[in-house]
């Protein structure tokens, strides 16, 4: 795996190479970790990556990379830089026949993502675009749990994602993950419900099997001064007659990273922690 972003003062790129380790069947073996010369090159000492594999621009990673032998080269490359700068190292990866990862959202804006998909198709090469929770082991077994049918006919689904990290205005306060995720020229349209709205939406198609048909937003912008929302609900119905609500905010204050899932069905339920046969 080469990487894209996620140099040594970074969120996401730690996050991601801690589970690319889980299995011992991904390398990290080059990165272009920063767009600061100075703090790529320490990430990737730090990271113990050869000195002729620290790159300090993708472009340059990219070219080089794809220079190398098959047998030398890195197979796939992850990127992990923040939203606005999703699009071009994609494309570029893809017209030098690498296999690409992207951290969600996939692109800046649906344009982007359009020629994306048709790079796709020119190449036959893949993209996956992460989103983190459906890796985990309990987020599995709900899924097969519901797709074995023991809950029947899915009615219900409740789904809330709460955070307190922007109960402030933090990011006139020093805060850079906060100033590029509320800045709607870098983040996008979309604030709390682009940033974490959308892993509860991806949670909730995921684990039912079922995919949202319509919805009834209310996005607010609750500290004075942002620009992107920062607090939502979200009434939501599904394939086959089912309902439910998405809630998600990151002015929750005191909360950290608090993730909840609730299906109902004709059977029984799941409530986030085990499976609720009816009496």
């Amino acid at each position: 795996m080469g990487m894209i972003g996620g140099g040594k003062d970074a969120f996401i790129g730690a996050i991601h190479r801690l589970a690319v380790n889980m299995d011992g069947q991904v390398e990290l073996v080059c990165g272009a970790l920063s767009i600061n010369p100075d703090v790529a090159q320490e990430s990737g000492k730090m990271l113990f990556l050869p000195d002729d594999r620290i790159y300090t621009s993708y472009i340059d990673m990219l070219d080089k990379e794809a220079a190398r032998p098959a047998d030398e080269r890195m197979d796939f490359v992850t990127i992990v830089t923040p939203n606005f700068a999703h699009f071009a190292p994609a494309m570029k990866a893809l017209e030098c026949g690498f296999n690409v990862v992207i951290e969600k959202p996939i692109t800046f804006t649906l344009e982007e993502a359009k020629l994306l998909e048709k790079k796709l198709a020119e190449t036959g090469l893949m993209l996956l675009l992460t989103h983190t929770y459906a890796g985990y082991p309990m987020v599995k077994e709900a899924r097969e749990i519901i797709k074995s049918g023991k809950l029947g006919k899915v009615r219900k689904i409740y789904v809330e994602y709460l955070q307190g990290w922007l109960s402030r205005l933090s990011e006139r306060e020093g805060n850079a993950q906060a100033s590029w995720r509320t800045d709607p020229s870098k983040s996008g349209k979309a604030g709390c419900m682009g940033d974490i709205g959308t892993h509860a939406a991806h949670l909730a198609e995921y684990t039912s099997g079922l995919k949202i048909t319509a919805l009834n937003a209310a996005l607010n912008i609750v500290v004075d001064g942002r620009m992107l929302d920062d607090d939502g609900s979200v009434l939501l119905k599904f394939e086959q007659e089912a309902t439910g609500t998405l809630i998600a905010s990151q002015v929750a204050a005191g909360e950290e990273n608090s993730l909840k899932l609730r299906i109902y069905g004709e059977n029984g339920g799941w409530n986030g922690r085990k499976w609720n046969p009816t009496p």
